[in-house]
C-alpha cells in the first residue's frame, strides 16, 4: 500500500468516466413487505461524486447499501464493470453516526480498518497520520470522541473510511445532524479530498443545496415505491468554493433540483398505485 500524491487536471463537471457500476431494474422488497425500490436503473461512473436526493422513505439509503453489499436486491442486478463483481474492500462506508469506538483514541479508530487487514500500529501509522492530516484533524490523534465536538468525529469517521485507500466512497447523509457552518466547512473539505484523490463517491442527503455544491450528477428519487424520478447533470466546474456558493449559476443549480425534487414529492403524493 503507498501513499501517492498525484496532480489532478481540472474536473470536468460532467461524468465522462468508464462505467464504475450499474443497477439494472432493481428492486428491494423487505420482509414486512415494503417495496422500498422498484426498477432502479442507474449508472455510477469512475470517479463521479453523484448525490442521491429525495425524501424519507425513498430508498437511497436502501440504495447505498446494496452497493456497499450490506444488503442484497431481490429482483435486478448490480453490474460491477460489466463483471458482475467488485472487490469489497476498495469500498469505504461513512454512516449518519461517526460509529467510532467510545474508549479508543482518534489514532486507534482511524487504524480500525488496516488493523482487521493485519496492518500492525506501527506499519499503519503514516498512513493514519496522512489522513488525518487530510481531514484536518493533525494533533488529534490522541483525543478520545467524548472530546471531539461533532463535525470532529465525523471528520475522523471520513479518515477511517478513506485510510485503506478506497476506489468508492459511499456516504449516508454524514452531515445531516450538523449546524450549517460546520456543514459547509466538511463539504469544501470534502471536495478538496475527492479532487486530491479521485475516488467514486455516492452521497445520499436531503440538501438540494448540498447536492448541487458538491456533485457533478444528481440523482433525485421519489418514494412509494422508491425509484429513480430523474438524474441532471450539475454544470459546473471544479474546484467549488464560497464564491460558487454565493453566485447566481449556484442559485440557479439549486432552483432546478429544487423543482425536480419538488415534483418528485408531488409524484409520490399523487401515487396510489406504486408509481408504474
Amino acid at each position: 500500500m503507498k501513499l501517492q500524491k498525484v496532480a489532478q487536471a481540472p474536473l470536468a463537471a460532467s461524468g465522462d468516466g468508464p462505467m464504475l457500476l450499474a443497477l439494472r431494474d432493481v428492486g428491494k422488497v423487505f420482509s414486512n413487505g415494503v417495496t422500498a425500490l422498484s426498477n432502479v436503473n442507474l449508472t455510477i461512473r469512475e470517479g463521479d461524486f453523484l448525490s442521491l436526493l429525495g425524501p424519507s422513505g425513498c430508498g437511497k439509503s436502501t440504495a447505498l447499501r446494496l452497493i456497499a453489499g450490506l444488503s442484497t436486491p431481490t429482483s435486478g442486478l448490480l453490474d460491477w464493470r460489466g463483471s458482475g463483481s467488485f472487490d469489497r474492500s476498495d469500498i469505504g462506508f461513512v454512516f449518519q453516526e461517526p460509529t467510532l469506538l467510545p474508549w479508543a483514541d482518534v489514532f486507534d479508530n482511524v487504524w480500525l480498518p488496516l488493523r482487521l487487514k493485519g496492518v500492525s500500529r506501527a506499519k499503519a501509522a503514516p498512513f493514519v497520520m496522512e489522513m488525518l492530516a487530510r481531514v484536518h484533524l493533525t494533533g488529534f490523534e490522541n483525543a478520545v470522541p467524548r472530546e471531539l465536538s461533532g463535525g470532529m468525529k465525523m471528520r475522523v469517521s471520513i479518515a477511517r473510511a478513506m485510510v485503506t485507500r478506497p476506489r468508492v466512497l459511499l456516504m449516508d447523509e454524514p452531515f445531516g445532524a450538523l449546524d450549517e457552518i460546520t456543514r459547509f466547512k466538511l463539504n469544501n473539505d470534502l471536495l478538496e479530498l475527492w479532487q486530491g484523490e479521485r475516488f467514486t463517491v455516492v452521497f445520499v442527503t436531503h440538501s438540494v443545496f448540498e447536492s448541487v455544491f458538491l456533485s457533478n450528477r444528481v440523482v433525485v428519487m421519489a418514494a412509494r415505491p422508491g425509484r429513480v424520478f430523474r438524474e441532471f447533470a450539475v454544470d459546473a466546474p471544479y474546484p467549488r468554493d464560497e464564491a460558487f456558493r454565493t453566485s447566481p449559476d449556484y442559485a440557479a443549480l439549486c432552483r432546478q433540483a429544487s423543482d425536480v425534487l419538488i415534483g418528485a414529492i408531488n409524484s409520490t403524493a399523487g401515487s396510489h398505485h406504486d408509481g408504474h
